[in-house]
């Protein structure tokens, strides 16, 4: 049944989720978010820094900050955000990493194309990783082929099967029709599997062209054959692989996504088996990842 998302007035509340952050970006992002948002919340995974007096020393400090005593992983974090964002009367969350930057006017673009779209179950923004050259177009599966959405536009409002966590803005009513994040896939596709999960329950993710923010994805790209191919820590490749696997093994996530993603899988197996510096490393934790989805050994 469609939901509406649109109330007189949204009550929004940035649930950034740090882990060892950079202070000085994190300040920054608070500092955006200030004008934007009635409520920021820090859920920190178990970082060594002291966030509370660092925020009380700040002109423009968070709201509140929980500190978790480990790291739980972004889906835990993410749940325990949105349960006191919940507890406090928001009607809307928005999922923020801890090196995101919103433009200023961000979040009015993504209330605005959640109010024009009545069953969207989030809609998120356009962003720049300012090492690469163009911003990522918006990805959707559709007749056994990954289709690339570019912004030909900033007033396009394009359909998705996911989007990523940073920036993700989610009314309230649509977390409780579809449930939380997975926490047990501890970190990576995580906003996959809830996007997907959002559209088996009927409803559709979007991106839009005219909310921007910049974000920084894994580490320092590779660059091949003239463009820059994200990477990641071997570590983060374990979960990769190994909750794409696991995804793989349920039922509900239709069958052409998993024969389209397990092919893209294929391919990053064998490039980052050849282009990834330690190469034995992450062709290691690759491997372990793939075998662990198998056997289906989630969690930390």
């Amino acid at each position: 049944m469609p939901i509406d998302p649109n109330v007189a007035t949204p009550r929004t509340t940035a649930v950034i989720v740090t882990y060892h952050p950079a202070l000085d970006v994190l300040g920054e992002l608070v500092d955006r978010l200030a004008s934007q948002v009635e409520t920021v919340l820090i859920v920190d995974n178990g970082s060594d820094e002291d966030l509370a007096n660092w925020s009380d020393g700040r002109p423009q400090s968070a709201d509140h900050i929980i500190a978790l005593d480990e790291n739980r992983g972004i889906a835990a974090a993410q749940n325990v955000g949105i349960a006191w964002a919940k507890q406090q009367g928001a009607t809307h969350v928005l999922l923020m990493d801890q090196d995101s930057l919103p433009a200023p006017n961000m979040l009015e673009k993504l209330h605005a194309a959640l109010a024009s779209q009545p069953v969207a179950a989030s809609v998120g923004p356009r962003y720049v990783d300012t090492r690469q050259k163009n911003p990522p177009p918006f990805l959707q599966i559709r007749n056994w082929r990954l289709c690339r959405h570019s912004c030909e536009s900033d007033s396009a409002v394009l359909p998705v099967d996911y989007l990523i966590a940073s920036g993700c803005l989610i009314p309230m009513s649509v977390l409780e029709k579809v449930g939380d994040m997975r926490d047990d896939l501890f970190i990576d596709y995580v906003d996959i599997e809830w996007g997907l999960r959002a559209g088996h329950h009927g409803f559709q993710s979007y991106g839009v062209c005219g909310a921007h923010m910049e974000h920084s994805l894994g580490e320092t790209p590779i660059e091949f054959r003239g463009r820059k191919i994200p990477l990641h820590s071997p570590l983060r490749h374990y979960y990769h692989f190994r909750n794409a696997v696991l995804l793989y093994r349920t039922g509900w996530v239709p069958l052409q996504w998993k024969c389209v993603d397990a092919w893209r899988l294929l391919l990053k197996y064998g490039f980052y088996t050849l282009y990834a510096k330690p190469r034995r490393q992450h062709f290691m934790k690759m491997t372990q990842g793939l075998f662990h989805g198998i056997i289906g050994r989630a969690g930390k």
